[in-house]
This record gives structure tokens, C-alpha cells and sequence, in this order.
């Protein structure tokens, strides 16, 4: 049976692979070599195309004298090392290191062979395993000295100072929920932000980010009681209507844990339903069911709980919030048409 000829589009690039005939592996894309800081990751990226499919493999030689090169595999070095790869069109193949160290210094090189005998442990393959390097150089994490945790105040100053940074330092900024913000413009070593208020509007991580060589920054954290409001301070319906009750909280640190009651009076509270845990990572939002009924979700940071109007739920309900045993409070008042 005859080969036969197909034309791929690779990251911009057509490429040409012959089906029943050998075709020498080549790389279409290759890792780039990177200067990271302690504790940070390193992602590197490899891409090869040949008939048949060649295989990729992950190879690191470290930057100490005399040290051989190893085979990376997936969990390696105490599970910090994640090899992805697909074999489709064409191989594809990405390395992640976490938790960097100085040792993970050195050479990291990606391999790839279509040849048969490639793995064979005692016959030597026809075609030499194609290689490209990429050099990954793991510097010291500079020392940041930043303002401790913030929890109150008015015109309350945040600052951080670096010393020992990795490379000179070409300015500073502060960023808070991916905004950059104003700051004050002083030595290149430190750098201050002012807060008007500590209130739930203001609350949340500001980093101090130094432009070096990687990029050096730390954190401030500024944390205030769970403040809560109603999305809607009231809510109509008909008898046997399905209705939906949502209260939020914008503050920082994001809640863990939410829980709804039936006021009876202006004292006592009646606790309604089981607590409805939320992702801490965003605005939490949760809603009530005034009976059983089924559960809705609408992404996992947003919970809702779906239930129908019954009599019994005339008397107005309120939301608590819990952090770290803060509570807050607000109510919704339920009516019938």
C-alpha cells in the first residue's frame, strides 16, 4: 500500500507528514530558557512533528561541575515536577516545576525520536534522539520587609522595603485585586500606599511589586469583620411561588461559611437549613430555600439554594456569616402579594 500525504497547520506553520514512510523528527517549538526566584515555578514548552509521532522526553543537568544528566519524570523530585503530553497531529509536551530551589539551577533539555528502537535497552537506535536546551537559573528571593497585617484605622500608611534585591531595581507599584494603583514615588528601595479607610471596601491583598530582574514583591493584608448585606432588601411572591432570597459579602478576608435563620420576633431566631459552604476565593453569594427542595448551583463560588414559598415563612429572615468567629448580620423581609 502506498504512504500517503497530509498537510497539518501547526502555530502558523503548514506542515507536511508522510504516512507509511519514516520522516525524521524536528521541532516546531522549543523551551526558553528563564530566570526565576526561589519559591517561584517554571513552566517550559516543546513541540515535535515526524512520521511516525516522535516521542518527548524531559532530560536536567544541574549547573554544579561534573553533574550528569537525568531523566525527568512525572512526580518527580518529591512530586514537584508535572510532565504533560498529547500525541496527535504532532507530539506536544510541558514541564512544571514548583517550589524552586537554588539546586533546580542548570540545563533542561527536551528530547524527541520516532525511531522504533529508540527505548531498546541493548539494540542502538538508527536516528539519534533530536535535543533543545533551555537554561532555567534559580536566584535568591530578595528580602522584603512589609507592613504586618492591617485590621482598622483611617490614613492608615502600608510600606515595603527590599534589600538584596536580585538585580537592580528600575521602580515600584502596588497592585490590589489585578489593579495597579497611585503610589507615592520615593527611594527605589521603598515604597508606601495610603489607605483613607480600613472599611470592607478598601479591605483585601495589596502587593508591593519591584521591577527586578525577575519581579520581587510581597504582600500586605489588610482584614476587616464580614460585613453583609441583602442584594434586596425585600422580596414578594404568591403562595407556592418559588422564590429566591440572596445576600453577599464583599469584604476581606472572602467567608467560609454561611448560614440562614427565620426571625420569630424581634429575639429569637430559628435556624432554617443546613450551612452552605462557599468558595473563600471570591464574593460569596447564597440563597435561601424556605422549604426542602433542590439545589441549584451556579458555579462553585456561587452557590444558590432554590426553594418554594410557603405560609409559614411571612416572618422576616436574616443571613450570618462566619470568619474566624466574627458574625454579621442583615435581614430580607419576605412578603406575600
Amino acid at each position: 500500500m502506498g504512504a500517503w500525504v497530509a498537510a497539518v497547520l501547526v502555530s502558523g506553520a503548514l506542515l507536511c507528514a508522510v504516512g507509511g514512510a519514516f520522516g525524521a523528527a524536528g521541532f516546531i517549538k522549543s523551551p526558553l530558557s528563564q530566570k526565576k526566584l526561589t519559591e517561584d515555578s517554571v513552566e517550559l514548552h516543546c513541540e515535535a512533528v515526524g512520521s511516525p509521532i516522535p516521542e518527548i522526553q524531559w532530560w536536567f543537568e544541574g549547573a554544579e561541575p561534573n553533574e550528569t544528566a537525568v531523566q525527568l519524570w512525572d512526580g518527580a523530585w518529591q512530586d514537584r515536577v508535572k510532565i504533560n503530553a498529547t500525541y496527535k497531529q504532532h507530539s506536544t509536551s510541558a514541564i512544571y516545576v514548583t517550589n524552586l530551589t537554588l539546586n533546580d539551577s542548570g540545563t533542561y533539555e527536551c528530547r524527541a525520536s520516532n525511531d522504533p528502537d529508540r527505548n531498546h535497552l541493548s539494540k542502538s537506535p538508527k536516528v539519534k534522539w533530536i535535543r533543545s536546551q533551555a537554561n532555567v537559573i534559580v536566584i535568591e528571593r530578595a528580602k522584603i520587609s512589609a507592613t504586618p497585617e492591617v485590621t482598622a484605622g483611617s490614613n492608615v500608611i502600608i510600606s515595603c522595603n527590599i534589600t538584596e534585591p536580585p538585580t537592580a531595581v528600575k521602580g515600584h507599584y502596588w497592585e490590589k485585586g489585578g489593579t495597579r494603583l497611585d503610589t507615592n514615588e520615593t527611594s527605589p528601595e521603598f515604597t508606601s500606599y495610603l489607605i483613607p479607610k480600613v472599611d470592607h471596601d478598601t479591605s483585601g491583598e495589596y502587593h508591593c511589586i519591584f521591577e527586578t530582574v525577575p519581579l520581587s514583591k510581597a504582600t500586605v493584608y489588610v482584614k476587616v469583620k464580614p460585613h453583609v448585606y441583602a442584594y434586596k432588601k425585600t422580596e414578594h411572591g404568591n403562595e407556592g411561588d418559588t422564590g429566591m432570597l440572596v445576600c453577599k459579602s464583599s469584604s476581606y478576608p472572602p467567608v467560609t461559611q454561611w448560614s440562614w435563620f427565620r426571625v420569630v420576633g424581634d429575639v429569637s431566631q430559628v435556624s432554617l437549613f443546613a450551612k452552605a459552604n462557599i468558595s473563600p476565593r471570591s464574593t460569596a453569594s447564597v440563597s435561601l430555600p424556605l422549604q426542602s427542595s433542590s439545589v441549584r448551583r451556579q458555579g462553585a463560588d456561587h452557590p444558590r439554594l432554590l426553594i418554594n414559598m410557603a405560609a409559614n415563612a411571612r416572618q422576616p429572615l436574616s443571613a450570618q456569616v462566619s470568619f474566624d468567629a466574627e458574625e454579621a448580620f442583615d435581614r430580607v423581609q419576605w412578603g406575600f402579594l
